[in-house]
């Protein structure tokens, strides 16, 4: 046998194998991975879009941390749900978005998921579970908690994951929701997306902690530090955290350690970090070349397998905009129309 053939026999006997390996069938890695393509490429749209004056606003990409999404999504039911950011792009299609509704609500058309309403920040399907991108910072954390707690006293089962950037974990909502989670021992689980920087400024200037995770000690709760451009360290992470949150034991803090090879938002020029430091991540820790990889090194795809994933979604991303731009804009005489949910 190839060296090669010997690793692709050792993996189909499953020796050795990591934890993704073991949990998932090979058809639900490679729609892992066509996810994390579709992600990337679906932020490439949007960043291309908004070049070209077709989105308005701001936008904030999360292209360089789609294994963080993935990975903790990937454990999730469609009946589980999660709270997003500013920059939750990657996290609405991690948990089901269609790509088409999303391009919809940042072109403000009336087939987007908030009826054009809401942009690249305030994005939510409940349907999925995605109770909403959230403009302000640690916005969603108190309300993750808030779900949880509804879960909690109606027995339902749900798991709820609250993602948040690590800027988040200095303001008064991140302390106040881990504390109350704990007493209460909800079913939520916090996962901190630590990218290295709160907008220009570093975590080790604004954090007194040198890991964020750290902070989970206060409220006796496990705190768990992973490779976030890694899929299989952050799927193990989250497999274990749902499990523990579902059986009745209460919250985790998971932090990602992730990077963004944009800046903050698209009026980022960059200045607070070098060229070498950004170019560094992206050529020896992308998360989906670690992890195509990883798939290559398993025989869970080959070559052909990954041109093909990269062709399809491409193909999906030209219709989502295309859909997007033929789409109605909303009418004036709507404007105070789908701002408040109708009450039964």
């Amino acid at each position: 046998m190839t060296k090669r053939t010997q690793k692709q026999a050792g993996a189909s006997e499953g020796r050795n194998l990591p934890f993704l390996y073991r949990h998932y069938s090979h058809e639900q890695l490679r729609d892992a991975l066509r996810k994390m393509h579709l992600i990337r490429q679906f932020e490439e749209g949007a960043e291309e879009s908004y070049m070209r004056g077709l989105v308005h606003g701001t936008m904030h990409l999360s292209i360089g941390q789609e294994a963080s999404a993935v990975g903790i999504c990937m454990g999730l039911g469609n009946e589980d749900q999660i709270t997003s950011t500013h920059r939750g792009h990657g996290h609405c299609i991690a948990k089901g978005a269609e790509v088409k509704r999303m391009f919809a609500e940042f072109f403000g058309k009336t087939t987007g998921y908030c009826r054009g309403r809401g942009g690249s920040m305030h994005i939510a399907d409940v349907s999925t579970g995605n109770l909403g991108a959230n403009g302000i910072v640690g916005g969603g954390i108190p309300i993750a908690v808030g779900a949880a707690l509804t879960a909690s006293k109606m027995k339902t089962g749900k798991v709820v994951v609250s993602f948040f950037g690590d800027g988040a974990n200095n303001e008064g909502a991140f302390h106040e929701a881990l504390n109350m989670a704990s007493v209460w021992k909800l079913p939520v689980i916090f996962v901190c997306e630590n990218n290295q920087y709160g907008m220009s400024t570093s975590v080790e200037r604004s954090t007194a902690v040198k890991d964020i995770a750290e902070r989970a000690a206060a409220y006796s709760m496990p705190g768990v530090i992973v490779d976030g451009n890694v899929l299989s360290e952050v799927s193990e992470a989250a497999h274990a955290a749902i499990e523990r949150a579902r059986a009745g034991e209460g919250p985790t803090l998971i932090e990602c350690k992730t990077y963004r090879h944009r800046g903050h938002s698209k009026s980022d020029r960059n200045r607070y970090r070098t060229k070498e430091e950004i170019e560094e991540w992206k050529n020896s820790r992308d998360p989906i070349a670690l992890f195509e990889a990883e798939l290559l090194e398993f025989g869970v795809i080959d070559d052909d397998g990954i041109a093909e994933i990269r062709a399809g979604v491409e193909q999906e991303i030209a219709a989502g905009i295309a859909f997007a731009k033929e789409s109605p804009s909303p009418e004036i005489a709507n404007l105070e129309k789908y701002v408040y949910t109708e009450q039964a």
